[in-house]
């Protein structure tokens, strides 16, 4: 499936009241959530470094019995880590990540990578891929211009909406 036609799905997702969409093309299907507690969930199975986090949500969601509270948390706890990325990220366009997975910077270890830091790129070129679910996305460029910042390291998990590269 197109990754644009993907980040569409996420815009009216977003522009709207739903709170899941799934779309089957053919063999292909793609669904997308929101709401504290379905990214909570599916977070485990995607992070390597979730196994140890998951007994603390487990045990945060068993003295808490109120789940308000709970995704007002979870929320809170990833707002932060968001503007302080901002934070150090330089300006310009920023490309976030469309979905959970693992960040590769090449289509293989040997190969170099996409892109580098200053490198020129027109819009549709391949920054990197994204690994999920044993499906390799192609991560395109939205806008024409030079990638100032590389933000995502390879081989790291990264997640939803997360800052990878800057484009200037």
């Amino acid at each position: 499936m197109d990754i644009r036609k993907v980040k569409k799905l996420i815009e009216l997702l977003e522009e709207s009241s739903l709170t899941e969409i799934e779309i089957v093309e053919g063999e292909e299907s793609v669904r997308l959530s929101r709401g504290g507690h379905i990214q909570a969930t599916p977070a485990p199975q995607y992070v390597m470094a979730a196994p140890a986090p998951a007994p603390a949500l487990g045990s945060g969601a068993g003295p808490g019995p109120a789940p308000a509270p709970a995704p007002s948390q979870g929320s809170s706890s990833a707002l932060p880590p968001s503007p302080s990325q901002e934070e150090s990220v330089p300006q310009g366009e920023i490309v976030h990540a469309p979905m959970v997975g693992t960040f590769y910077a090449s289509s293989s270890p040997e190969s170099d990578p996409f892109v580098t830091k200053g490198q020129q790129v027109k819009e549709g070129d391949t920054l990197c891929i994204i690994e999920a679910m044993k499906m390799f996305n192609q991560i395109e460029a939205d806008v024409s211009g030079t990638v100032v910042a590389i933000l995502a390291e390879n081989g790291q998990p990264v997640e939803f909406d997360q800052p990878l590269f800057v484009i200037r």
